[in-house]
């Protein structure tokens, strides 16, 4: 060998040992820099920073539907219907032919008050009942062509405001806010219906009971939008 390759062979000793060098963790710490310590402080930071947003989405949560309310009950105006009959028409609109229990079921209300909106409804013309194939005695609640009309005259007048003023918005906005409420809604169902094991029951006193209870359901549902 010669000394020219000697000394590379050496060099690239050199490099490798230095190589294994930098890769070494002192004991305790990650690879990115600071103990485990830290980095299980600065979780914890962000899971408070989660958990304070969070609250803040669930505030606003009440005075939205009640501003939403109002805004679809001026909309309505002159066509006799309530903010409660818009949402199961809207059902109706989206979901086709349902039952009342379904209807129920989807709107997430007894069904008493269901089966007033659709005879009010009926009266004015905008839904009728038709023969239900899967079950006799329980009939199907459909739109008529009136109730379609209805519902197409507010959808199409409330899509133009939603775009205009919500313009800045992009559909990856509105797909994380769909998704944020959707497991909102999750985790409220299961607090409302008590399938959570409280942190006495589980064995584990690390877990740390839900401090917050869910919102009193109001009595007619925030309409669904576009």
């Amino acid at each position: 060998m010669s000394v020219d390759e000697g000394d590379a062979a050496g060099w690239k000793g050199v490099e490798h040992k230095d190589a294994e060098r930098k890769d070494v963790t002192p004991k305790g710490c990650t690879r990115e820099g600071g103990t485990r310590e830290d980095v299980e402080r600065k979780g914890a930071v962000e899971s408070a920073a989660v958990e304070d947003l969070l609250h803040d989405v669930i505030r606003r949560l009440w005075p939205l539907h009640r501003t939403i309310v109002r805004a679809v009950e001026r909309e309505l105006q002159g066509t006799g219907m309530t903010a409660g009959e818009h949402a199961l028409l809207d059902a109706l609109r989206t979901q086709g032919p349902r039952t009342v229990p379904q209807l129920a079921r989807s709107l997430d209300l007894d069904r008493q008050p269901v089966q007033r909106w659709v005879n009010h409804a009926a009266d004015l013309g905008l839904v009728v009942t038709a023969p239900n194939p899967a079950h006799r005695r329980s009939s199907l609640i459909q739109l008529t062509t009136e109730g379609s009309e209805v519902m197409r005259g507010i959808q199409d007048s409330v899509s133009a405001e939603l775009r205009r003023g919500l313009a800045d918005l992009s559909a990856a906005d509105v797909s994380t806010a769909l998704r944020v409420l959707d497991r909102l809604g999750e985790e409220f169902r299961h607090l409302a219906d008590g399938s959570h094991v409280p942190p006495e029951e589980s064995g584990n006193p690390d877990i740390q009971d839900a401090t917050h209870t869910a919102p009193t359901q109001p009595t007619e549902p925030s309409p669904t939008t576009p």
